[in-house]
């Protein structure tokens, strides 16, 4: 049985929900990051409200989302320069348009993989950023530090990690501090569980 990813959504519109206040931790993290119009890649982007509305005019981005409603609500409400693809995030291929990123969001993404998939995917990251680029990233609980771990691991320098006491979610931002990977298009990062 597949989730209700819709549904799940819905408690965004909560503001005392978890969710919700993952929501406003990763806009903190990411109003800072896009100072300037960027290259921004966004993983499982779901109707794109964290990133769509804190886009600088002439960024460059696309949001990759599998579930068509999301997706529908993420292209009403992106600007120009914005493409919304309803489609696999689990792949490369999708983000060769914008590859390298200065920001990729995958939020919502390593809850969902199997930890095979995420080491995979936080491997690969380095082919769709740019020098210094920025990943945004979610994870519940303690298995939040198996992914610091896999970032450090991958080349990559923490720049905050947010663990509130009174919640399960984890919201991690680490900059690339070596040099990228070239992109490989169709190279299989991850499948949802």
């Amino acid at each position: 049985m597949t989730r209700d990813w819709v549904g799940w959504h819905d408690d965004y519109e909560d503001p005392g929900s978890s969710l919700s206040r993952r929501l406003e931790v990763v806009r903190e993290q990411l109003r800072p990051l896009l100072d300037r119009p960027r290259r921004v890649i966004s993983m499982c982007a779901g109707d794109g409200r964290d990133v769509l509305p804190l886009l600088p005019a002439g960024s460059q981005a696309v949001l990759v989302e599998w579930d068509p409603v999301l997706a529908a609500r993420a292209r009403e409400a992106a600007p120009d320069g914005v493409t919304v693809l309803t489609a696999d995030a689990g792949t490369t291929t999708p983000y060769a348009s914008v590859a390298p990123a200065e920001v990729l969001l995958a939020c919502g993404v390593f809850g969902n993989i199997p930890y095979e998939d995420t080491a995979r995917t936080i491997a690969a990251l380095p082919s769709l950023l740019a020098p210094g680029g920025t990943v945004i990233w979610t994870r519940a609980g303690s298995e939040a530090g198996v992914v610091r771990d896999l970032f450090a691991a991958t080349g990559f320098t923490e720049l905050s990690f947010t663990a509130p006491p009174d919640a399960r979610f984890r919201v991690g931002v680490h900059r690339l501090a070596r040099d990228p990977d070239p992109f490989l298009p169709d190279v299989r990062l991850f499948t949802f569980v």
